[in-house]
């Protein structure tokens, strides 16, 4: 991954240039961020960090988070086409869906579901990425890292900002903010922006319309104010409202393995869809459709000997996703998915002052979401007949070529088949942790640093999968010596239903271990050694697939129970026998089927943060290992209706990161970055259970790569500054 910042041109005042102007300029001495856990400058803290200002986001086209991607070190954000999903890799740790591995904060409230990931970076002034695990201050699914982002003050800044942009393909966006100062005690920001994308691929299938074109609006207000000079109020309420066209996938033809796997069971695959490889042509429309609000209050309170802080954070999410799930110009099936999720959270973090020795910080945090989630699929005509009655033949059919098997056919008479059903899936999670710092021990510049979390997380699931009932037909025709059997029923329902709840819950401790050195002009060397942890969770799309097999034992029970059929006084009883040996019904485990379970890992880094040449050039580089234990991968479901998280035993991943920042002179400068990432599986093998109740290896990924994680990203850039005389005709 390689992204390449050309050289930039920026107008300066004379007086905006500090006296020694070849220095790097410090973003975090210009943009002062308050946060309720840390004392220091994060180039002073043992932990592998990118800062990015307001003029590095602008330079880099950084208007969301996955712009990211390149930039940072050893960071990779794929777009897939919506903000329904933001996977975040760091270090070889991430994945699609369900559970992030990486933590998002904005002004201090924790943003819980990715699904509210992706927003409008119009007012943000700073980022912050660190890489590695955060669990101790920061808990839950910050194993891969953690990125905070921090919107402008208005106690710092005061004037109205109003941006606009254009490009090609009908691409064009407007903000605008106001930043106030009232008096010295109230300062307000309030603004608002547009977005429109036009679009790039075209959908053959419905006359070349653009499937990836969008529309984006929201807005925001953030107050401060200040009651008395120990204690701030500082108030935020956002609103963010998108509709996504999607998605971009495009058909490829039969794959090699599809080819070979038939020939193993003796068929031929022919290529029948030839004219559609390499186009976009999907029928039914598809798009993302999400309404994001979130609202919070940071308080905090200093006395004479610490700083007291309260944060309350208050999220709602509602989105739609409609998907033509085979993505082709037949109407075979689609799914449309909804979400409803309101969270809320409260942290009060009780930490020292600036400059003490024993440097020390003391928590609580909580949260609590509920999720409600409807994800039906829909099979239309052809998709009943394609992948209803068809599989339930072809599995006949393997019957039938037994010697003196029966022939056996079903035909399913519904025009349609919903496949589906709703789920509640609410989240309680608590913690409490202390971190202690002790700084010049026994040497001057030597720091140590110990942390302990207790994370406490209970996760439920209300299920109730309902299915639209098949009304089927059933044919069965076999010889019994001389006498011919022929028994039928055309007039035959079979329902499906799953309704039940699951809860499960988690006791962690995530400890952290670190040592620093530190000597003059900002230089330092340290090491530490964390653990991660990324939370299980329930995979709801997986109830298509065990509502199909609920339905094939349903239609299994309703043959048996038929009175032409299963209850014929003269052959029902030994056809009953006969189909339970040869079309056996299957248990059905929910928990074991829609569980997944948490990751783990272990962190060892080494690093150091450099200040040379009197400030002229900074060098920031890292070094880590890290073991992950039942890491969590995204897998299509058996059937291909949706993904599902799994868990794939053991994996490992080492690497390096390097950035540096140069002055060169008062108007040039230079900045480069590069990581390096080897993350591969040491403990994963899939068997199959065979017949004789041994296990069959059928893939062993064993020493491959982990998936959507690049081995090198590299990042190169530089800006030129024009000086202009504060009398100059720009003035």
């Amino acid at each position: 991954m390689i992204a390449l910042t050309l050289l930039t041109t920026g107008t300066a005042w004379a007086e905006d240039f500090p006296k020694d102007s070849l220095k790097i300029v410090d973003i975090e001495e210009v943009v002062v961020i308050a946060t309720p856990k840390e004392n220091r400058k994060l180039r002073e803290l043992p932990v592998a960090a990118t800062v990015l200002s307001q003029d590095n986001m602008r330079a880099n086209q950084v208007n969301s988070v996955k712009n990211l991607t390149g930039i940072v070190p050893n960071l990779f954000i794929p777009d897939y086409g919506s903000k329904l999903t933001t996977s975040i890799y760091i270090r070889g740790i991430g994945s699609r869906i369900n559970t992030p591995s990486v933590g998002l904060y904005v002004d201090n409230i924790p943003y819980i579901d990715k699904s509210a990931f992706d927003f409008n970076y119009a007012d943000i002034e700073r980022i912050d990425i660190l890489r590695g695990p955060q669990g101790t201050l920061y808990g839950r699914n910050t194993m891969g890292g953690l990125i905070k982002v921090h919107t402008k003050s208005p106690f710092t800044y005061q004037g109205t900002d109003i941006r606009m942009g254009a490009a090609t393909y009908n691409n064009y966006n407007v903000s605008l903010t106001h930043y106030h100062r009232t008096s010295d005690r109230f300062a307000f920001s309030t603004g608002g922006f547009y977005e429109h994308t036009g679009g790039f691929f075209e959908n053959s299938a419905r006359n070349n319309e653009k499937v990836d074109k969008s529309n984006a609006g929201g807005g925001r207000f953030r107050g401060i104010y200040l009651p008395s000079s120990n204690l701030k109020i500082d108030m935020a309420l956002s609103y963010e409202y998108s509709d996504q066209g999607g998605y971009p996938y495009y058909y490829t033809g039969i794959t090699p393995s599809a080819i070979a796997k038939a020939k193993e069971n003796g068929k031929e695959m022919t290529e029948d869809r030839a004219d559609y490889i390499g186009k976009i042509s999907y029928n039914d429309r598809s798009s993302y459709r999400r309404g994001l609000l979130n609202s919070g209050v940071n308080i905090e309170y200093q006395a004479n000997n610490f700083i007291l802080s309260a944060v309350t954070g208050y999220q709602n999410l509602n989105d739609r996703m409609f998907l033509d799930q085979d993505f082709t110009e037949r109407d075979i099936f689609n799914i449309e998915q909804k979400q409803r999720a309101n969270t809320i959270s409260e942290e009060i973090v009780l930490k020292a002052k600036p400059g003490k020795r024993w440097q020390w910080a003391t928590g609580a945090f909580g949260f609590y979401q509920w999720l409600h989630t409807t994800g039906p699929v829909l099979f239309k005509e052809e998709g009943v007949k394609s992948v209803i009655e068809n599989n339930a033949n072809a599995a006949f059919e393997e019957v039938s070529a037994k010697p003196g098997a029966p022939t056996m056919g079903m035909t399913v008479h519904n025009p349609s088949l919903s496949v589906g059903g709703t789920f509640d899936t609410p989240t309680l999670s608590g913690a409490l942790y202390h971190q202690s710092t002790f700084n010049n021990l026994f040497i001057e510049g030597l720091s140590v640093t110990a942390g302990l979390r207790l994370d406490y997380e209970k996760i439920s699931m209300k299920y109730n999968s309902l299915s639209t009932p098949i009304d089927f037909g059933f044919d069965f025709h076999m010889a019994m010596g001389p006498t011919q059997i022929n028994l039928s029923d055309q007039n035959m329902k079979a329902p499906a239903s799953f309704v039940g709840k699951l809860s499960t819950d988690y006791v962690q401790l995530l400890p952290k271990f670190a040592i620093q050195y530190e000597w003059k002009n900002q230089n330092n060397v340290y090491a530490t050694v964390t653990r991660g942890y990324r939370s299980g969770g329930y995979n709801i799309q997986m109830f298509s697939d065990l509502s199909q097999t609920e339905l094939k034992n349903s239609m299994m029970n309703a043959i048996k129970e038929s009175p032409t059929i299963g209850q014929d006084p003269t052959w029902g009883t030994t056809i009953i026998k006969m189909m339970d040996q040869m079309v056996p019904t299957k248990e059905i485990d929910v928990k074991a089927s829609t569980t997944y379970k948490p990751e783990y890992s272990w962190n060892y880094e080494a690093g150091s943060h450099l200040t040379l040449w009197e400030g002229r050039l900074w060098a920031d580089v890292a070094a880590f290992y890290m073991d992950t234990r039942d890491q969590q991968l995204s897998q299509f479901a058996e059937s291909g209706l949706g993904r599902i998280t799994i868990n794939a035993g053991k994996s490992r991943s080492y690497g390096a990161e390097a950035a540096l920042r140069a002055s060169v002179t008062k108007e040039l400068s230079l900045n480069v970055s590069y990581g390096y990432t080897y993350a591969t599986f040491t403990d994963y093998v899939i068997t199959e259970e065979q017949k004789d109740g041994t296990f069959k290896v059928t893939a062993d990924y064993n020493g491959k790569y982990v998936p959507f994680v690049p081995k090198h990203t590299l990042n190169i850039g530089g800006e030129y500054a024009i000086t202009c005389s504060p009398r100059s005709i720009f003035d």
